[in-house]
């Protein structure tokens, strides 16, 4: 007999309130890596978002879009390109900066690792205020990529990250009004 109620996505997500701090709910996204089913949803929910992309590349940021990008990379049979925090990479990288809530962060990507005109999708758990992403989308862009989408498992819509990324086609599979 086959299961007739089908579990969205939402139904993974452990939330957890007042974490890290009091009024905050934090969306724990290892409840969904850790279920079989929950994984292969939130994978297959999240390339669902590129049917009819042109994607030359998929670019995930440290460390949870490497999570994601990586089987999203394989199926479509792409090239998989890793953003990292400063010092993680051998090769002769190129860096960007950003602000964080309480001072700043360095991300770097290997210098040959985007050819000109190659179209890049960025693929991330979760967009938040959007500093990460705009940062690797301006790594992409130093190197002559376009960025072509966007994609996240989760928002925090409340932090208004998608408004930092509205030159960008953002989507996400779950939005959060809150923060």
């Amino acid at each position: 007999m086959e299961d007739c109620k089908k579990k969205k996505i939402e139904d993974y997500v452990r939330s957890i309130p007042d974490f890290p701090q009091e009024g905050i709910i934090f969306r724990d996204v290892t409840s969904i890596l850790e279920d079989a089913d929950g994984f292969a949803l939130a994978v297959d929910s999240m390339q669902k978002l590129l049917e009819g992309v042109d994607v030359d590349v998929i670019v995930g940021t440290e460390s949870r879009g490497f999570i994601f990008g990586a089987p999203i990379a394989y199926n479509l049979h792409k090239p998989l390109v890793l953003v990292r925090k400063k010092g993680k990479l051998p090769c002769e990288t190129v860096e960007q900066s950003y602000d964080l809530e309480y001072g700043s962060a360095v991300i770097e990507m290997h210098k040959d690792s985007i050819k000109p005109g190659q179209k890049v999708v960025i693929v991330d758990d979760l967009i938040a205020t959007g500093g990460t992403v705009e940062a690797a989308a301006k790594l992409i862009e130093g190197l002559g990529g376009e960025v072509v989408k966007l994609v996240f498992l989760m928002e925090l819509a409340g932090l208004k990250g998608r408004e930092k990324l509205e030159k960008y086609d953002v989507q996400s599979v779950i939005c959060y009004e809150g923060k």
